[in-house]
């Protein structure tokens, strides 16, 4: 009885926690000058510390259906119909700097002699920073506009290196891996072939579209189907193996490409996740890690050799690839914007640990070098783009 008196005590405390935190976190941004989700992320450590804030289920769960949320809305700034390069010259840009990122990573891995998970870590991209700062400075912006599509195949790259890394760790590079490394790509293959379908299904009834989503829609229909959409595709990852990331993704982008009619779609669904469920997943993580972490200078000094690298192949490689392209200031400031998987490297570093691939102080300086690098550019980028463009910071 005792015990179960002190689950609902800590539920209650948890969640009286958040809501305080997602209400407030706002205010201290506008007060302090701090993106928002670095403020979050902060409210949640030091919440953590004083133990408002303990790792449960219910705020398992909530958070991770934030982070699924968030893809989601990734997901929905794809149209695959209109997704690409439109120059020819921007794609092989583009193929130069993943060949230079993936070159990078390999030669620190071989001249570090590095865990292999490293090697995975340091390419890695992830759309979650990323969207928080479409949220703040607009899709307008050329070094955004490009970080949001490299990113987006970043993503879908990273996605395919997790579920490699996932079955070769758990399983070791053996039948069972095999068997995981085909069910994701029969699932790429059937997504491909059922969007195909779709989209000739839609050609010759375009009908369907409204009545799946009317344009007077007094009953949430859009929403109801967006939702049930998402879930759908995340229990079949769940069932195949896969990282249920790509399912949340490619339900956005299924929303986004077959469902333009729907305009004020996106702004509600958008409204709804940073209001509420986003925040939550970033309170979460900042809540993981213990702020003594910080503090320790052995995890401190792998923590800054993991963040420099992550930041640094990508600096190298987007000077080398788009500085013809962008210009210095829109490069720099596309660099810094990609720099921060911060989703994935913590996922990256709980398989790792899980697996004794990488050490404990390995673990925690992952996880501080993907929360201290994701504040730090966060206000770095608010800082440049300042100083770049005063005219736009102002309005």
């Amino acid at each position: 009885m005792e015990s179960i008196k002190g689950m609902v005590m800590s539920n209650s405390v948890v969640i009286v926690t958040l809501s305080l935190l997602i209400m407030f976190s706002p205010f201290l941004s506008r007060v302090t000058k701090i993106p928002v989700v670095v403020v979050e992320i902060l409210l949640g450590s030091i919440a953590a510390y004083f133990g408002l804030l303990v790792e449960n289920e219910l705020f398992k769960i909530i958070a991770k259906v934030g982070f699924l949320y968030l893809m989601f809305l990734a997901g929905m700034e794809v149209n695959l119909k209109e997704f690409g390069f439109a120059k020819s010259s921007l794609l092989r840009r583009t193929i130069v700097y993943f060949a230079m990122l993936y070159g990078c990573s390999f030669g620190l891995y071989v001249y570090f002699d590095l865990s292999a998970v490293y090697l995975v870590a340091f390419p890695i991209f992830s759309l979650g920073m990323l969207m928080a700062l479409v949220k703040e400075y607009g899709k307008h912006q050329p070094w955004l506009a490009l970080a949001l599509n490299i990113g987006i195949i970043g993503e879908l790259v990273s996605i395919m290196a997790l579920t490699v890394l996932s079955g070769g760790l758990e399983y070791g590079y053996n039948r069972e891996f095999a068997i995981t490394l085909g069910g994701l790509f029969a699932f790429l293959v059937g997504f491909v072939l059922f969007f195909r379908g779709i989209r000739i299904l839609f050609w010759w009834y375009p009908g369907l579209k409204t009545l799946i989503m009317p344009h007077e829609d007094g009953k949430d229909q859009d929403i109801r189907f967006s939702m049930s959409l998402m879930f759908i595709l995340v229990a079949g990852m769940l069932y195949l193996k896969i990282d249920v990331v790509l399912g949340a993704f490619l339900a956005g982008t299924f929303i986004a490409t077959y469902f333009k009619h729907k305009t004020e779609l996106p702004e509600k669904l958008s409204s709804f996740g940073f209001g509420f469920l986003v925040p939550i997943f970033f309170i979460h993580v900042g809540s993981t890690v213990a702020l003594e972490a910080f503090t320790d200078s052995n995890i401190l000094q792998m923590a800054f050799f993991i963040a420099s690298a992550i930041i640094g192949i990508r600096l190298v490689s987007s000077l080398v690839a788009y500085v013809g392209y962008l210009g210095l200031k829109n490069t720099i400031l596309f660099s810094l914007s990609d720099s921060m998987p911060l989703t994935f490297t913590v996922a990256i570093a709980t398989l790792g640990y899980q697996a004794d691939a990488i050490s404990h102080d390995e673990y925690y300086a992952f996880i501080v070098a993907s929360m201290g690098s994701g504040i730090f550019l966060m206000i770095l980028i608010k800082i440049l783009h300042s100083y770049f463009y005063p005219k736009e910071s102002k309005e």
